[in-house]
């Protein structure tokens, strides 16, 4: 089964506000109060005023992510972190092998990253995206690790986010399902 992820992680309120006025955002409810904000063409367009491009090559530390970050685009992350800490996450996965990468915005500048990670073999705590959602503010909980505790895990793909987003679904849904599969 594959696995892929282009979004924006923030707190919840700062992404509501920062995206109200877009045609092209979905915010997916996560836990901690926190939301992710997929990636799309139509939203990068929106938000720079052209289409995105997207790299060729494989990733690696020197290109981590597969959208090509703009300046606008930058900008427009960098801008929404004067309210608080934003990051940019990929990650793509599909036969055990796969890829990771995070960066993270806060006061209006690139605070850490961007981080790339193949190989995973240092602790899951340093993992790009993992050490991203520790920047922004994300608890340590029940869950594994910070990913799985927001609750990154439970879509698949960008549009398993725009569906997760457009039904107003919480993380926390899902748990309730296993709760109530457990009890019949």
């Amino acid at each position: 089964m594959s696995y892929q992820l282009s979004a924006v992680v923030a707190d919840a309120d700062l992404l509501r506000e920062q995206s109200a006025e877009l045609d092209h955002a979905v915010l997916g409810e996560l836990r901690q109060d926190f939301a992710l904000l997929p990636v799309t063409p139509q939203l990068v367009a929106e938000l720079t005023g052209s289409l995105p491009d997207y790299a060729v090559d494989d990733r690696s530390a020197e290109q981590p992510f597969g959208l090509v970050l703009s300046p606008p685009f930058v900008e427009v992350l960098a801008d929404w972190s004067r309210s608080g800490p934003v990051a940019y996450v990929e990650a793509e996965f599909g036969g055990g092998a796969g890829h990771q990468s995070a960066a993270v915005w806060l006061g209006g500048a690139l605070s850490w990253g961007p981080g790339f990670d193949d190989v995973f073999d240092a602790p899951r705590e340093q993992w790009p995206i993992n050490s991203a959602l520790t920047r922004l503010g994300v608890e340590r909980g029940a869950w594994l690790d910070p990913f799985a505790e927001l609750g990154l895990h439970l879509e698949r793909n960008t549009a398993g986010w725009l569906a997760h987003g457009r039904r107003r679904l919480s993380a926390d849904y899902w748990d309730e399902l296993v709760e109530q599969w457990e009890n019949q």
